[in-house]
């Protein structure tokens, strides 16, 4: 595929380039490769520098008190930038932990911090091995063919996350509905509606249903996450009702589209390498490295956005204070600088140095929980898969924050 170092650019704030793998590939790659810090100037959107080298996103990340996640911490349209700016400043707006810099992200992390600790992730092993085999039991029950992305693997982790916070089965369906809402207001099949009114009325819904579970847990704790969230303190004071909401949304949104996305297209990556799939049906205790492999090739978070406090140089440019940058999570995971053949799928991959999860204070809080439901769903797969292929043709997503796979048709035949 040829581009122009421009169109490579752009295409990094284009959605629907990360629906079209080949298109997005050679466009980071031909980055990485002779404009590793590029300036992007795209219609509709605020310019900003585009990092797509492994070392210099772990630099920036590593910097975070240069490039800060305020004002700017995702890409967005040029009209929705300012809509944000506005609402923040209404105090109607998301502030999630992707949103905040220290010293605020440090005490509002440490509200859930503990939960999500791999001590605590093992105390909920036994529930999210429980929900791997219904979900596993559930392909059976659809017989030999389904859509594992909305059949499956939307619903796995969304169960294993809203169990964790203390919701409902009841409500399950709700949360999946506006999850999708959110994170697909780039995908015409997803989105709810096309103007940022519409968009509004999604996180509105979510604010409205979260409030009342915070009302609810105030009054009467009963010693799971919505609790701890509900009743946190800051300097004495409790949360405002929408930094509460705020949490409550990062955490169901986050901590299950990232993992339905890294499931699903770990297990296309297995169908498109049937060497990989027998290598680890054979030498199961290669399972996690294979989930790393898994987070790796999908990478589900495709980019945050950084602003540079003072001016910068990286490589030979200098980033100029009041600047913008793009950290590429997919290109930095393909840099061939960092992972031998990283085009290749290797279940054994050791090391396996991928930024899927970002880097320091900004790691992902629940890294250790979506390790933890890959593994266990896999493991609970693949002893009782005798075959399986394609049944159509797989589509993504078009996003250019969160996302993966949004259909994967699939035939197979289980046992038991």
């Amino acid at each position: 595929m040829s581009l122009t170092l421009d169109e490579a650019g752009r295409a990094l704030a284009d959605p629907t380039a990360y629906a079209d793998d080949a298109r997005l590939h050679a466009a980071m790659a031909l980055l990485r490769r002779e404009a590793p810090v590029h300036w992007v100037e795209r219609p509709g959107y605020r310019p900003f520098w585009a990092i797509t080298k492994h070392a210099d996103v772990l630099e920036i990340e590593r910097n975070h008190e240069i490039f800060l996640n305020a004002p700017r911490p995702l890409l967005a349209t040029a009209v929705q930038d300012r809509i944000n700016r506005e609402r923040a400043e209404q105090g109607i707006g998301l502030r999630t932990l992707i949103h905040m810099d220290d010293p605020d992200h440090r005490v509002i992390r440490a509200i859930g911090a503990d939960w999500f600790r791999p001590k605590a992730m093992r105390g909920l092993e036994p529930r999210i091995r429980e929900l791997a085999r219904r979900y596993v039991d559930r392909m059976a029950i659809l017989g030999d063919s389904c859509d594992f992305v909305q059949q499956v693997a939307v619903h796995y982790p969304l169960y294993v996350i809203l169990s964790l916070l203390g919701l409902p089965e009841s409500d399950f369906d709700t949360m999946l509905k506006l999850t999708q809402e959110l994170f697909g207001g780039d995908d015409t099949e997803m989105r709810r509606g096309e103007t940022p009114e519409e968009m509004l009325e999604v996180l509105m819904e979510f604010f409205a249903y979260f409030q009342d579970l915070t009302a609810a847990r105030r009054a009467h704790p009963t010693g799971d996450l919505a609790s701890a969230i509900a009743n946190a303190e800051v300097d004495g004071e409790p949360l405002n009702d929408f930094d509460t909401a705020s949490y409550y949304v990062i955490i169901a949104t986050a901590g299950h589209d990232t993992t339905s996305s890294t499931i699903s297209g770990g297990l296309h990556a297995l169908i498109e390498h049937p060497d990989q799939l027998a290598r680890l049906r054979d030498d199961p205790a290669l399972m996690p490295l294979a989930v790393e492999e898994m987070i790796r090739w999908v990478t589900p978070v495709k980019e945050f956005m950084r602003t540079a406090t003072r001016d910068y140089k990286l490589r030979d440019t200098t980033i100029r204070e009041g600047d913008s940058v793009l950290l590429s999570y997919p290109s930095a995971n393909r840099d061939e600088d960092v992972f031998d053949d990283p085009f290749a799928f290797d279940v054994g991959r050791d090391p396996n140095k991928h930024l899927a999860f970002g880097f320091g204070v900004h790691y992902c809080l629940g890294a250790a929980l979506a390790r933890i439901e890959a593994r266990a769903f896999f493991e609970e797969l693949l002893p009782r898969l005798e075959s399986i292929e394609l049944a159509g043709t797989p589509e993504n997503t078009a996003t250019t924050f969160v996302g993966g796979l949004k259909r994967l048709p699939i035939r197979y035949d289980l046992r038991g």
